[in-house]
């Protein structure tokens, strides 16, 4: 595995992901926070958990992480994602606010 300097609180999250804690992933998000998935919107809790149990954490997803840009608030992962929902290599981009996550841009990597 490469050594990635992955900043937090992104590096926490992915650890979270690749665990499969539900809680945990969805207290990354700020209670107003936005997952983007190849264009569809889930803002919210409730809603981010709903796309979650069938496509992401309930899939029992896997981020590999090969690549990683900074700037500033904004950090992109890019890697290969494994699931029962998807697979292939993609593009993970989170705007960070404070020590949680307000957006995640889910994209072909």
């Amino acid at each position: 595995m490469s050594d990635l300097q992955i900043p937090e609180p992104v590096a926490g999250f992915i650890d979270t992901v690749n665990a499969h804690d539900d809680q945990g992933f969805l207290d990354a998000f700020t209670s107003d926070g936005v997952v983007d998935d190849w264009g569809r919107e889930f803002q919210g809790r409730e809603a981010i958990k709903a796309w979650s149990d069938k496509e992401f954490i309930g899939a029992t997803g896997i981020l590999t992480p090969e690549e990683v840009t900074v700037d500033g608030n904004d950090v992109i992962v890019v890697g290969d994602w494994r699931s029962t929902h998807a697979n292939g290599r993609s593009s993970f981009a989170f705007i960070i606010d404070g020590d949680r996550l307000s957006r995640m841009t889910i994209r072909e990597g």
